[in-house]
C-alpha cells in the first residue's frame, strides 16, 4: 500500500472481512474496472460480474466487451482493479460507462469524470473509491452464441455482436477507506 493510500484513509483488509453484497454493489451501484498506470490507463463502468472462490482463491469474474478501450489495458497488464463508490457518485460512474477513453487525451476520461488516478499494486484505481480490489487475471474466455442454453440472451444482449471476454481473476489485495 502506498503512502498516498494511507493519507487517503485506506487500509488493507482480509477479503473475508469485506462484507460487500455483490448483488447490490455490482448490479445496483455499479463498479469501475480500471487498468494501466497513473500515466496511461482507462476505466469503464460495469454492472455485471461475480465474486466468490475459484481454484481455491478469492476471485472475481469481470465481463468486458471486445470493443471497450479498457480491455486493451487489462489484456496488456494482466492486473486490474474493481473499485466501488458511494451512491452519491453514480452520475460519475454513469459518465464513465457512456464515454470512451479513445475520445479523450491520455487519462482524460477519468479526469473529465472528476476522478483522481491512484497507483495501486502495479495498476490504477481512483482516490474517490470506498473499496478497491486488486485482481490478477487467471483465465479468460470469449463468450459466443454457441455456449448459450437460453437462446433469448444473445438476441437481447448481443444483437450488435459486441461479445464479452470473461476474466476470472484472483483478488490479490482488498482496500477499504
Amino acid at each position: 500500500m502506498t503512502d498516498r493510500m494511507k493519507e487517503l484513509g485506506f487500509e488493507q483488509i482480509d477479503i473475508k472481512t469485506l462484507g460487500l453484497d455483490p448483488i447490490t454493489a455490482v448490479g445496483d451501484r455499479w463498479m469501475l474496472i480500471s487498468a494501466g498506470d497513473e500515466t496511461s490507463s482507462n476505466t469503464m463502468t460495469a454492472s455485471w460480474g461475480f465474486m466468490g472462490v475459484m481454484w481455491n482463491k478469492p476471485a472475481v469474474t469481470a465481463a468486458i466487451r471486445r470493443s471497450r478501450h479498457t480491455k486493451k489495458f487489462v489484456d496488456d497488464k494482466g492486473v486490474f482493479t474493481l473499485s466501488f463508490y458511494p451512491e452519491s457518485m453514480k452520475k460519475t460512474l454513469g459518465f464513465c460507462g457512456s464515454k470512451s477513453g479513445r475520445d479523450f487525451e491520455t487519462n482524460g476520461k477519468a479526469k473529465a469524470a472528476g476522478l483522481t488516478a491512484l497507483a495501486v499494486d502495479g495498476t490504477v484505481a481512483y482516490e474517490e473509491a470506498e473499496i478497491i480490489l486488486v485482481c490478477k487475471t487467471m483465465y479468460t474466455s470469449e463468450i459466443g452464441a454457441e455456449g448459450f442454453t437460453d437462446g433469448s440472451i444473445p438476441a437481447a444482449q448481443y444483437a450488435d455482436n459486441d461479445w464479452h471476454t470473461m476474466y476470472i481473476a484472483e483478488i490479490t489485495a482488498a482496500y477499504r477507506r
